[in-house]
């Protein structure tokens, strides 16, 4: 794992009751993030929802933002549905122009995340 991308995976409960895996990125995302975005999501379980928490990261460059797009399309084959939080204004818009919102729905905060799942 590159030294500046951490992950956390959490367990939660959205609003509904259901069981939620939370991937807590932190630091930037690079290529080099590769086993801290893909080894995470390879570490949780494939019959939950997935919500991934950007409100720590500092920067996403085009290879990191590959590293995301190639997890959210295995949770797409898994049939599992993705959410993403926490991003700035500006890849809000990055994200939206590179086509990541077929994969996944954005949401400004965690809370507004868990109560669609």
């Amino acid at each position: 794992m590159e030294a500046g991308t951490k992950t956390i995976v959490d367990e939660v409960n959205g609003d509904s009751g259901k069981a939620v895996s939370v991937l807590r990125f932190s630091g930037d995302i690079s290529s080099s993030s590769r086993d801290a975005v893909l080894g995470a999501y390879g570490k949780v379980a494939k019959d939950r929802p997935v919500l991934l928490d950007f409100s720590r990261v500092d920067y996403i460059n085009s290879s990191g933002i590959a590293l995301v797009i190639q997890l959210m399309m295995e949770a797409n084959k898994s049939g599992q549905t993705i959410c993403a939080f926490g991003l700035t204004p500006h890849f809000q818009k990055v994200f939206t122009m590179v086509g990541i919102t077929k994969y996944a729905r954005l949401y400004p905060d965690e809370q507004t995340a868990k109560a669609t799942v």
